[in-house]
């Protein structure tokens, strides 16, 4: 009776005016046009849960330098391991795929996604003590996000096939946007809660929120497996056939696999954000509230850059899109070597400031430079295997990432760069910043304007890829 009664009352409130005209305005201006569900509700929470996990990641990195005490080397190193998950992201595509818990191929896989991330972040806050056990929890917490994503980016890819023309991208869209949004509510409240809790109660916080994943899996609307005819089986079965048949034929030309090639070159140069983050707080005393506003400030640069290259650069050439976005970032990182050797002090320029416009100007090109790598993947996928191939691409360039940081782990233990030695940190900067023109030499590979034709650009931006590639929540977390 009393569900009958509140069925009533509801049709009563959507029938009058004015309740239609928000909901119609929340439907077109908030949710893109996309139908208010259940589901839509659980797909959006998944991704605010991938970028509000950034909350611990000034937390790890404090807790890896000052508890743990590793050196900057060490930090680097434990960055490549932790990113596995993240390189074999299609596995465990194909896995939830081919097996099936209970005849669920997609609800369980995200209950499971949340209690191992909620199990890591506990466990970071009590039982780990040592480097082996940190880097198996934060691996398993960046295992945890990456299932979750494998999971729900094939929700929105069933779901965005449904889309009209006109409302093609809405829903990734949308997802990205939940994403970025928890990201940017944690991004300041990173370093401020430090200022007033240890560590580990930062990691007790963030535990909380996987759980949010394994709660919300039961809103997926999922028919079993076992309910289906033997001929929708079949089907099924020949359908991934099909899909492994033309995966291997399209990695298999020259046209994917050479602008592949290209990008892993272009991520894989080494990189010193670790050695970074010792100089700022052992060197420069920066406080974790202050770098809670640097995470800020980078993470709304990352989104003017998005949109600064959908506003003016999106029909730009590949090749000059890379090159002049690689040669003016790896100018402006040698801005850094003002404030690795003080010179920002001789001229009257203080060491937050010179920082926080420094990762402003340099977060924006890097977002820039970023952002045909997407363009770039998706019009290299053909029509019937998008999703497979889109996400081997990502793992590949996420590998490019594992590269990148045990190449910058070795140039500065080469260098002796540690916690408490930055004598030649300006030396790991140049040589960071010349390794990135490392590519130019292969601009050809990538295709030429006339072969680029076109293409949709809001269907790029799938959450998947801008949680990874503007965001990064889980390598990110333990920088």
């Amino acid at each position: 009776m009393s569900r009958r009664i509140l069925t009533i009352v509801y049709q009563m409130l959507i029938s009058s005016s004015g309740l239609s005209k928000v909901k119609d305005a929340v439907k077109e201006k908030i949710l893109f046009g996309n139908e208010p569900s259940a589901e839509l509700i659980a797909i959006l929470t998944v991704y605010f849960v991938q970028g509000i996990l950034g909350l611990a990641r000034l937390a790890v990195s404090f807790f890896l330098k000052d508890e743990l005490l590793l050196s900057p080397a060490q930090v680097s190193a434990m960055l490549g391991v932790v990113s596995l998950p993240w390189i074999i992201k299609p596995v465990f595509g194909f896995v939830s795929d081919g097996l099936p818990i209970f005849g669920y191929r997609r609800r369980p896989y995200l209950i499971l996604s949340g209690f191992l991330g909620s199990i890591a972040w506990i466990s970071l806050a009590t039982v780990v003590n040592t480097p082996i056990a940190a880097t198996l929890a934060i691996g398993l917490s960046s295992l945890s996000v990456a299932v979750s994503d494998v999971i729900v980016d094939s929700l929105v890819v069933e779901r965005a096939r449904a889309e009209s023309q006109s409302d093609a991208g809405s829903l990734q869209s949308l997802c990205w946007g939940a994403s970025a949004l928890g990201g940017l509510i944690t991004a300041y409240f990173s370093g401020l809660l430090l200022e007033h809790f240890t560590t580990r109660s930062v990691f007790f916080i963030t535990a909380s929120f996987p759980l949010l994943v394994s709660a919300i899996a039961w809103l997926i609307a999922e028919t079993p497996i076992n309910k289906k005819s033997d001929d929708s089986a079949h089907g099924d079965d020949l359908s991934i056939k099909k899909q492994l048949k033309q995966l291997r034929q399209a990695i298999t030309q020259k046209a994917i696999w050479l602008p592949t090639a290209f990008v892993f070159i272009w991520q894989a140069t080494p990189t010193a954000d670790s050695a970074f983050f010792f100089f700022t707080t052992n060197e420069l005393h920066f406080q974790p509230e202050f770098l809670g506003r640097v995470r800020l400030v980078t993470s709304v640069a990352a989104l003017v850059g998005v949109w600064i290259f959908q506003r003016f650069l999106k029909t730009v050439p590949f090749r000059v899109i890379f090159a002049w976005s690689t040669v003016m970032s790896a100018a402006l990182g040698m801005t850094m070597l003002l404030l690795v050797t003080h010179t920002n002090r001789a001229i009257g320029i203080d060491d937050h400031w010179f920082s926080l416009g420094d990762n402003l100007v340099l977060t924006v090109m890097g977002q820039i430079a970023y952002m045909p790598v997407l363009v770039l993947s998706a019009r290299l996928c053909p029509p019937g295997v998008e999703a497979t191939l889109f996400a081997l691409l990502m793992s590949v360039f996420n590998l490019a990432g594992l590269v990148s940081y045990e190449l910058g782990a070795g140039l500065m233990h080469l260098l002796g760069v540690n916690e408490n030695n930055f004598e030649l940190l300006w030396l790991l900067v140049i040589i960071t910043n010349l390794s990135t023109l490392l590519p130019l030499p292969f601009l050809n590979w990538l295709p030429s304007a006339s072969s680029q034709g076109e293409t949709n650009q809001e269907t790029l931006f799938t959450s998947n890829t801008m949680s990874e590639l503007v965001l990064q929540p889980v390598e990110e977390t333990v920088e």
